[in-house]
């Protein structure tokens, strides 16, 4: 038997804390919950609320730990196991931060709680759509159905997430290992050459003079260049919070080649996966383009969709009202217009998807296939810089004697 520190609430609502003995944390809840005291946390004695408090800040929540947890709720909900049963099990199943998660979820179900409300509670775990998935799926009797598919949607979206980062590995390590080495060169390598060059009193050609001096500046104002990376990390976020500078920004980003283009793809994928997984779960149109909004990261297709819902709203066909905002490409308004006439939106959505996250990855490939040879060409720049500036004086120096 362990004793654990409890913090609950009391048929009054007053908060209380003490001490329970039980042979593992799920049994101190249960005993707990036999007194008709509402759990809020369960902590073994040797650890503090603190502590724990502290561990849960550096336990991130993975994209897994969530798949798993919805796969595995659908799964229990459609064999027709009561929903705090599930929250039980899964809890006792999950990571130590998703556990904790989930164990407020139960005590939150468990106090007569919906499922969609006690996971408002955690908006960094379950985004908007995730709710509004649930909450539709409660309304209508088909938790387990809606459940299936946001764990499959989930699934697509890792898989999708994983090729783009797959596919930008290489470059993002050859890329790195330059910086690595140019840092090393600066910093310990040609401040040596110096003295060695400086003692020989050797002339000096024009790109050994260059390198000297970004040497001297980086060895002796490299702080400078420290605070100067940390203040950009902390004030380019602020300046972003300004809606016309985040406008600016936005349409900036998209322009640059290739990359813009992946962008643009990415969230169109997203888009339209979202869309149709709402439109399919019974949601309003309205409301769904209003959930979707929230999550497309960009400001002027934020701006495109909150003024499509605006024409939706006033009796236009979606179709048509994505066509004025003149930012999505055609192929969307029109497939959409053949879904809204057949009224297989949701599949149309589902397969104009598929489309647009074929085009990401053809982009994903074009965008490595042109960095390949750029590195190489940078590199090669590079290293050549570099035997000029270093062994030029050297040779010279030689060639003397």
């Amino acid at each position: 038997m362990e004793k654990f520190r409890y913090k609950a609430k009391d048929n009054q609502g007053k908060t209380i804390e003490g001490l329970v003995e039980a042979a593992d944390p799920k049994g101190a809840v249960k005993i707990l919950q036999s007194k008709g005291l509402l759990v809020i946390s369960v902590v073994p004695k040797g650890k503090d609320l603190v502590t724990e408090a502290r561990v849960g800040i550096f336990r991130r929540i993975s994209t897994s730990d969530k798949v798993n947890f919805t796969r595995q709720l659908a799964t229990m909900v459609a064999a027709g196991l009561p929903l705090t049963d599930a929250l039980t099990i899964l809890e006792a199943q999950a990571s130590p931060a998703m556990a904790k998660v989930v164990g407020e979820i139960l005590r939150e179900v468990e106090g007569g709680g919906s499922l969609s409300k006690a996971l408002e509670k955690h908006p960094n775990v379950f985004d908007q759509v995730y709710i509004a998935l649930v909450r539709s799926g409660e309304s209508a009797g088909i938790l387990d159905n809606i459940l299936t598919r946001l764990a499959e949607n989930l699934e697509n979206q890792r898989e999708f997430t994983s090729k783009v980062k797959g596919a930008m590995l290489y470059p993002a390590i050859v890329i790195g290992g330059m910086v690595l080495v140019a840092i090393i060169m600066i910093l310990f390598v040609i401040p040596k050459l110096t003295t060695l060059y400086e003692e020989f009193q050797a002339e000096l050609p024009l790109p050994t003079k260059i390198l000297l001096q970004v040497s001297k500046l980086a060895t002796h104002f490299w702080w400078l260049g420290l605070i100067g990376l940390i203040g950009l990390v902390f004030i380019i976020p602020q300046l972003l919070r300004n809606p016309i500078l985040k406008k600016q920004y936005d349409r900036l980003f998209l322009r640059i080649p290739i990359i813009g283009s992946l962008r643009k793809q990415i969230m169109l994928t997203e888009f339209t996966r979202t869309l149709g997984l709402l439109i399919s779960a019974g949601v309003l149109i309205v409301d769904a383009l209003e959930i979707v909004r929230r999550s497309l990261g960009n400001s002027l297709y934020e701006e495109a969709v909150a003024q499509a819902g605006q024409d939706v709203q006033r009796g236009f066909p979606l179709a048509v009202a994505l066509a004025e905002t003149g930012i999505f490409p055609p192929i969307l308004p029109q497939m959409i217009s053949v879904g809204e006439e057949t009224g297989k939106l949701d599949e149309v959505l589902a397969k104009v998807s598929a489309y647009f996250e074929q085009e990401s990855a053809q982009s994903v490939k074009n965008l490595t296939t042109a960095l390949e040879p750029l590195i190489m060409i940078v590199l090669g720049a590079g290293v050549g810089f570099l035997i000029i500036s270093i062994i030029m004086p050297i040779y010279n120096l030689t060639s003397k004697f």
